[in-house]
């Protein structure tokens, strides 16, 4: 690129909110390059990347073109028959229009397109100076940035996520003349706060990281987050431990400090015998602090500060740190003392005066569909039906703990702790109680989306009981989203319901299930006065319609399961036209449709079976049942029936247990035969026997071709 130069822009501001200012960043680095390639100005943006800190938002684009390539321009005008009268003279029309471009009719040219010739105008003008533009291109940028809470300063009318203090614009080495929320722009950054608290002369825009760097400010935030990750790590080493970091709490320490050191801190042992937990959400949520692990991962005394500062004084800084985390871990220590003397039985006692939904009944109604629905489950995948039945019923004790109430996040978790604890289940074997308190914690799995399924079998029970119970409660209350609306959270339940399924392995018959669920909840939970449920079969015929519909819910959710782990939407539809009743029996014939798609008979015999569907469509209803082998005439007809039957025989155990690959692969197998039928028989002939002889084979033929998963949506 010629006659290039280096571009630099910084907005500095007031401390920036720490959730917006990555958006932030990015949103003015995408508006600044989309401005200035909407002017045609060519950019190299080689590993350009949004810069930031707390106090700055800044664009350091490494090659710029220094103006705009020459701007081409072609208006079209009114057509020669409008244009020109009989004579040849201009008309009103064309003499506006010349008028209207700056030059004389003569001067204009002419294109025809499919309507016909007509006048246009080309021209061509010089490109502006990038300098010239750029103030606009910054007031455009900044205009469109998702500002989340505008703030007003000052005796003006400007608006911005925080009170705007200097503007920096550079081109190459020089001063970009312009104005910005009222500031002029010049070259004069400013360094960290307190290390620093001066102008930053920055002489050339290459130059600005550096500068900055010098200024104690770390304005590129990768290098600032591995920082971070170095300080955390060596200072936890000292401590002899590792160092927690998680990914969020990296983020926000990220966008709080423009140079970051380490302070290393303790706290009282008698702490650990708090819930971990509740003390790690209480450093890194509350307070942004790295917890150091000891062997084991297990918690230790110790903590990781971040300071924005390198203080001469590193004390005072650690003992600020430790001040304000101990009424919090004084408050958790108390809640579990308290909790522990109460008891879970206690806790499950005080659900029955929460209202879990008004259609519904309380939490305690809830926690009993919950445990009758596990108590089913359970044998059907191995597990203890009353051990099942036991752990669901104080599932959800710990709502009613100090702990929960206080940590909402730890719902579950407490659960777990008190129940190893509990004297209540002192009857259970070690090993039981293990189980049950562990599945308190994992029914709540997965929590979000990126979170394990459960990990032992009575969670995995748990967590499907739980999931069936809210979503068919929740659509018997009405609950159903729509749109942005989901108050039960029914989309991420239904998703969690699918993923413990089918990643745990389970065969269970999903619509029998929510069928069961749903009738749990009561047919009055939706109200309908005039239709009389007392009788037995009208019931059942409303479960099942009401399950079909919560199943084909979570059919939308697999859409995008599926889709994430780069299934074709055509394959996920081939096997969801089949609506199997088990969702582990779903992903296995997903994996083997994917297989067989691969094979290279499997597009020919989509589009035969495409074909097939469609000729017994318009057959109608009237196709025999079986087919008479002394009215197979032709030998291609005799030769496919032959083959049919024999791919019944080879594919009926595989069917039968599952072994759809198998199953496919014999299916493909009949693609000679099939193309063979179709280039020499004539189906819909004449004699009626014979052709509805030759649909009777042609519908077994598509029953087969079918039975693993409607092939025909593979056909492009």
């Amino acid at each position: 690129m010629s006659d290039t130069t280096s571009l630099l822009i910084e907005l500095g501001t007031e401390e920036l909110p720490v959730n917006a200012l990555p958006g932030l960043a990015q949103a003015l680095f995408d508006g600044v390059t989309d401005a200035l390639g909407k002017r045609g100005i060519a950019v190299e943006r080689g590993e350009a990347k949004p810069l930031y800190s707390p106090r700055r938002l800044a664009v350091l684009l490494p090659s710029v073109a220094v103006e705009q390539p020459e701007q081409a321009s072609e208006v079209l005008g009114p057509y020669v028959n409008i244009a020109l009268d009989a004579d040849g003279q201009p008309t009103r029309a064309l003499q506006g229009f010349a008028a209207k471009a700056g030059v004389e009719w003569t001067a204009l040219e002419r294109t025809t397109d499919n309507k016909g010739e007509r006048f246009v105008h080309r021209s061509v003008k010089p490109g502006v100076a990038t300098r010239a533009l750029l103030p606009e291109i910054v007031r455009e940028a900044v205009a469109v940035m998702p500002i989340p809470k505008p703030m007003r300063w000052g005796d003006h009318d400007h608006a911005f996520a925080r009170p705007l203090h200097w503007l920096v614009l550079l081109l190459g080495e020089d001063v970009v003349e312009g104005e910005l929320l009222g500031i002029r722009a010049d070259r004069m950054s400013r360094g960290h706060r307190f290390m620093h608290d001066k102008p930053v002369w920055i002489g050339r825009a290459e130059d600005y990281v550096d500068a900055l760097r010098g200024a104690k400010v770390l304005v590129d935030p990768d290098e600032r987050r591995a920082r971070i990750v170095a300080e955390v790590e060596a200072a936890a080493k000292r401590a002899g431990g590792h160092g927690r970091i998680d990914a969020d709490n990296l983020a926000q320490v990220n966008c709080l400090v423009e140079w970051p050191v380490a302070v290393t801190c303790s706290f009282e042992p008698a702490f650990l015998a708090v819930p971990h937990e509740a003390l790690i959400t209480t450093m890194e949520a509350n307070q942004k602090f790295f917890p150091v692990l000891g062997d084991g991962g297990r918690l230790t005394e110790h903590f990781i500060g971040i300071a924005n500062i390198a203080s001469k004084d590193e004390s005072e800084i650690r003992k600020g740190y430790e001040r304000v985390i101990r009424p919090r871990f004084a408050d958790a220590q108390f809640f579990f003392v308290e909790d522990m003397k109460q008891g879970l039985a206690s806790m499950n006692d005080g659900l029955k005066t929460v209202t879990y939904q008004a259609k519904l009944g309380t939490v305690a109604d809830k926690v009993a569909r919950v445990a009758a629905l596990a108590e089913a489950i359970a044998p059907q995948v191995g597990v203890d039906p009353a051990l099942a039945k036991r752990a669901a019923g104080l599932s959800k004790a710990d709502l009613q703990s100090r702990m929960v109430n206080e940590f909402p996040e730890l719902q579950g978790i407490a659960g777990r702790y008190y129940a190893m604890q509990d004297a209540a289940l002192d009857d259970l074997s070690h090993d039981d109680r293990n189980a049950l308190a562990n599945a308190i914690d994992e029914a709540w799995q997965p929590r979000f989306s990126s979170d394990d399924i459960a990990l032992s079998p009575l969670g995995k029970v748990l967590a499907i009981a739980e999931r069936l119970d809210t979503l068919a409660g929740g659509f018997a209350a009405g609950l159903k989203p729509t749109g942005n609306k989901d108050p039960f959270a029914l989309r991420r339940n239904a998703l969690g319901l699918a993923r413990t399924i089918i990643e745990s392995g389970f065969d269970l018959p999903l619509r029998e299930m929510l069928r069961s669920a749903r009738g749990m909840c009561g047919i009055s939970a939706v109200g309908d006065a005039t239709t009389d449920f007392s009788d037995t079969s009208t019931r059942l015929r409303y479960e099942y319609e009401a399950a079909d519909e919560i199943y084909d819910f979570i059919l939308d959710r697999l859409r995008g399961y599926y889709a994430d782990k780069g299934v074709p939407v055509q394959h996920f539809n081939a096997v969801a036209e089949l609506r199997p009743a088990s969702l582990y029996d779903f992903d296995r014939r997903i994996d083997a449709i994917g297989t067989f798609a691969r094979l290279p008979e499997a597009e020919a015999l989509a589009a035969a079976n495409k074909r097939i569907n469609n000729i017994l469509k318009k057959a109608g209803d009237d196709v025999p049942a079986t087919v008479d082998p002394s009215l197979l005439r032709e030998p291609a007809e005799a030769a496919l029936a032959e083959a049919v039957e024999a791919v019944y025989a080879e594919t009926g155990h595989a069917l039968a247990h599952g072994d759809y690959v198998d199953a496919l692969a014999h299916l493909a197998r009949l693609r000679p035969r099939v193309d063979a039928f179709f280039d020499d028989v004539m189906v819909n002939v004449d004699d009626v026997p014979l052709r509805n002889n030759r649909l009777a084979l042609l519908r077994r033929l598509s029953e087969r071709l079918g039975s693993v998963a409607a092939i025909e949506h593979l056909s492009t």
